[in-house]
């Protein structure tokens, strides 16, 4: 299954709830006035947009509609689209050029972090690429062996310490390893405790050091988990986040499963911060670089088909085929 078919089906909850809405204001329709204006918006907003960014959808369309003299179904669709496209635009690239580059991972618990930890290294290792995992959540009960489970099944290796450890020690061994083996992408779990902001700020500033003084120039991200399914929550806990930490993108995880979709708009034109990657299924390979056209399209057009079933199959593997 391809990139926009993936995207395509994991948004088909928020596909059903928003655009249809859209359909039947459009259906039978001779005239875009200002009623339908007024009903976007708020089905815009009820989708989990946010008021903000629902007002600078409707403001654009109107300008465009005038312009363009937009007056058909189909052409409002298509205009909604472009201009949602070009609203997350910018930024949903990752810049890891050097060897190695480093990911710090946060997020609470619940959102999604560890497993997305897991897909992005798979990711990543299918890029061709050598990852190295960085167990820093060190107290966070279980986090250690939940994260070495990924590992094993994303078929990368991991540096770990024991339950309770200094996270910033544990991101320090991280770096020595990856120098020693040539890794291209150290990928760092670190902690998530917004209750105790002050200390998660302390915690951040230490491995921020380490980073600063063993990989001077590298390229860095600094990612951060949040669950789809919450909706606004989840963009007033990244709001809380960027009080503390220098978050260059979002995870949006769940996708798949929430009709409320649409917060991806508002993280990206509230908050001005990009997303990088979304989870769009429970698969190992179902976390995906974001693409504001796909998620345009996903988000307003029917379900694409999927044509992956009628493709040749790879003979399965056996275990110690799995294993090499």
């Amino acid at each position: 299954m391809g990139l926009f078919q993936k995207i395509n089906k994991g948004l088909k909850k928020t596909r059903e709830n928003m655009s249809a809405a859209i359909d039947n204001m459009l259906y039978g329709k001779v005239e875009i006035d200002d009623t339908f204006f007024d009903d976007l918006e708020e089905v815009l907003v009820m989708g989990d947009v946010g008021v903000y960014t629902a007002e600078a959808i409707v403001s654009q369309l109107r300008e465009r509609s005038q312009k363009e003299n937009l007056r058909t179904a189909d052409k409002v669709k298509r205009a909604i689209k472009e201009i949602v496209a070009e609203m997350l635009s910018g930024g949903e690239e990752m810049s890891l050029i050097t060897m190695p580059s480093i990911i710090l991972v946060i997020g609470v618990n619940g959102v999604g972090k560890t497993t997305s930890i897991g897909k992005l290294a798979a990711y990543y290792k299918s890029e061709g690429k050598k990852v190295l995992l960085a167990a820093a959540d060190t107290f966070r009960a279980a986090a250690i062996e939940q994260l070495q489970e990924w590992a094993d099944r994303a078929g990368v290796d991991m540096i770990k310490h024991k339950e309770g450890a200094d996270p910033a020690a544990v991101v320090f061994d991280s770096i020595a390893a990856a120098k020693a083996r040539d890794v291209d992408i150290i990928i760092a779990d670190t902690a998530g405790r917004l209750h105790n902001k002050k200390h998660l700020m302390e915690e951040l500033a230490k491995i921020y050091r380490v980073i600063d003084r063993e990989l001077p120039y590298s390229d860095r991200e600094v990612l951060l988990v949040l669950d789809a399914t919450t909706g606004q929550n989840a963009v007033n806990q990244a709001r809380e986040f960027l009080n503390v930490a220098e978050i260059t993108g979002i995870i949006l995880t769940k996708l798949d499963g929430t009709a409320r979709g649409g917060v991806v708009l508002n993280i990206k034109n509230d908050l001005k911060v990009p997303v990088k990657f979304i989870g769009v299924g429970e698969q190992l390979d179902d976390l995906q670089p974001f693409s504001p056209e796909a998620f345009a399209e996903g988000l307003f057009d029917v379900e694409m088909p999927d044509h992956s079933e009628d493709e040749p199959k790879e003979p399965a593997k056996t275990e110690e085929e799995e294993n090499v």
